[in-house]
């Protein structure tokens, strides 16, 4: 089977101009000869409200980098903390791409049908109802393990619903024809929820300008200019357990060359911003939200960039994206976290892991960073960069992405 002939249409409720890894991985597949197309839904994330140009009731039909995007009308996520409104965010995806798809791809061949599973998992029944209509197989890329990453974070509480959540991601497993999982640390448990199907480790990569450098315009953001500085990037909510990077700043507050800086949005940015008046953290600071092609360039100016997520199974098994990024700009990283995280940032000799939500352990991991040679910094960034070329480069992620595809395919012919 020949790239150029091979036709995807990948399932995501999130694509481009939100800010998620499947907008790489289509890119990178169009490179390689492959006819890309992708149903998702009107941008809203993360702050909650459509993108210029983009809402109402109606359908939208565009393209972006050679890929047709079919956009089906959704209810937008709005508040973070709300979930009832989330909740009303996924289902109108559901219900909305059940509804508009058949019309929307009518007249269109596919060989597969590929589904980006972000939460919610059940993103993927308009998969399968796609492609009971074309009949086309379905593989499904779990990137959060449902229903335990809803109850990790609060969401639900009842057992019953948890039990009845995980009959329906039963349903999705059983219903791909292949599974790639993010982390290896999620295999136990979709193997007791899909009966054994295929299932493959498949972790994510990054935008190559976190590699190669993109955005040449000058930056300036003045926490990072001077002193050593702890750079925390990314999603400010729940699951990253923002009180204990706070607590270990309080602890170092006297460290008057130490600071940290924060960027990103979430639930928990509001709580971060008053948190840090009312401690009279001087050595804390929030420096806003910066577009994907920046970041590249921010990163390289910390001296070490920090990841963190709360002590909880479900977080122990997933690596968290940022960590590939990190690894990718050649930074020396700490990390509160355990689990998969943790094995990954040691196993690449990239920094140090702490146990996750130990205030006092990410405080002196911090010190004794701070206190080592740069040139031994250097070496952790420098094995990080080795590291993410060996293992998460979107080319050779990319190839082994089209293996699966003909495997697929092959075992769809026979």
């Amino acid at each position: 089977m020949k790239n150029q002939r091979l036709k995807i249409l990948i399932v995501s409720q999130y694509f481009w101009p939100e800010n998620f890894g499947i907008n790489q991985l289509a890119s990178d597949l169009v490179e390689k000869g492959v006819t890309v197309e992708v149903l998702t839904g009107m941008p809203n994330y993360p702050k909650g409200v459509f993108l210029n140009g983009y809402g109402g009731i109606k359908w939208k039909i565009h393209t972006w980098q050679n890929i047709k995007i079919f956009r089906v009308p959704i209810i937008p996520r709005g508040d973070s903390n709300n979930y009832l409104q989330l909740s009303l965010n996924y289902c109108s995806f559901i219900i909305s791409g059940i509804i508009f798809s058949p019309f929307l791809l009518r007249h269109r061949k596919y060989d597969l049908i590929f589904v980006y599973g972000v939460s919610p998992i059940f993103q993927s029944l308009v998969a399968f109802w796609v492609g009971m209509i074309k009949k086309n197989l379905v593989i499904l890329w779990v990137q959060d393990l449902w229903p335990d990453s809803v109850v990790a974070t609060g969401a639900i509480s009842s057992k019953f619903l948890f039990k009845l959540l995980q009959y329906a991601v039963r349903f999705c497993y059983q219903r791909s024809s292949l599974i790639l999982m993010q982390s290896r640390g999620f295999l136990g448990s979709i193997e007791k929820l899909s009966f054994r199907k295929k299932i493959y480790f498949f972790p994510n990569s990054i935008d190559k300008s976190f590699f190669v450098g993109a955005d040449k315009s000058p930056i300036k953001i003045s926490s990072l200019k001077t002193g050593f500085t702890v750079l925390f990037a990314g999603n400010i909510g729940s699951a990253q357990a923002i009180e204990i990077i706070l607590k270990a700043a309080f602890k170092l507050r006297n460290y008057k060359e130490i600071k940290f800086v924060f960027l990103g949005e979430g639930s928990r940015l509001n709580w971060l911003k008053k948190e840090i008046l009312r401690l009279q953290l001087k050595n804390v600071h929030y420096e806003g939200v910066y577009p994907i092609t920046k970041m590249p360039k921010i990163l390289r100016q910390a001296s070490i960039l920090l990841v963190s997520l709360r002590n909880k199974e479900i977080f122990n098994l997933t690596i968290p994206n940022k960590i590939q990024a990190y690894l990718a700009v050649g930074k020396p990283i700490v990390g509160s976290i355990n689990g998969e995280g943790a094995k990954l940032i040691k196993g690449a000799g990239a920094g140090i892991a702490v146990p996750a939500e130990d205030a006092d352990a990410l405080a002196k991991a911090i010190v004794y960073m701070y206190k080592l040679p740069s040139k031994k910094l250097n070496i952790m960034g420098e094995n990080g960069r080795r590291y993410f070329k060996m293992h998460f480069d979107s080319n050779l992620l990319t190839n082994k992405l089209l293996n699966y595809f003909k495997l697929l395919k092959k075992y769809k012919s026979q």
